[in-house]
């Protein structure tokens, strides 16, 4: 996928940084589809700096647009028993303060999918504006952190071999104590 976003920035050069935001909503609105391909065209065309600070953009601006997107059509979800999950509730109810923070600190853990915090966000009590800010700020560490080690990867130096390995250690290990988990639960019925 990588090849082909890079093959089409190149192709509409004049274009390329809209294109780039455009394909970011997107995937922002798809809520599940994982932006780090993306990450990587925009750093093999425009570099390390530019390519980090247009995936930014387009994600910010994408999570903008999928908040009132999911606000506008979404928001009596809000209500049903499928939010009824005490942290979620928090999340839904949260406001002012509390909000900022809350989505501030979702957006800094990277394994909490973005589109679910927008969504939840969305369609709870959260502000536009409280949510504009805090999910921003909160990209920054995560993006840069993911530019980092894509750029890493990408050029295979030292440093992406470290970070391949400790990604790869850190999945195996979350992956074992999950089927660990499902295992002792399945033996204590």
């Amino acid at each position: 996928m990588k090849e082909q976003i890079i093959t089409l920035l190149n192709t509409y050069e004049n274009f390329a940084y809209l294109v780039s935001i455009i394909i970011n909503v997107i995937i922002s609105i798809l809520g599940f589809v994982p932006s780090v391909f993306l990450t990587a065209a925009n750093l093999a065309v425009f570099g390390f700096w530019k390519g980090t600070f247009l995936s930014f953009a387009g994600e910010a601006i994408g999570a903008i647009v999928s908040f009132v997107l999911y606000r506008k059509g979404f928001r009596k979800l809000s209500e049903t028993k499928l939010f009824s999950h005490p942290k979620v509730r928090r999340l839904l109810d949260a406001k002012g303060l509390e909000a900022f923070f809350l989505v501030l600190s979702l957006r800094l853990l990277p394994l909490i999918p973005s589109g679910v915090v927008t969504f939840v966000a969305a369609i709870g009590k959260t502000s536009l504006l409280i949510f504009i800010i805090a999910s921003s700020i909160g990209k920054i560490p995560a993006l840069l952190l993911e530019a980092y080690s894509v750029y890493q990867l990408m050029n295979w130096t030292c440093q992406g071999k470290v970070v391949s390995t400790l990604l790869s250690v850190f999945l195996f290990i979350f992956t074992w104590k999950k089927i660990n988990r499902k295992t002792a639960q399945t033996n204590k019925t």
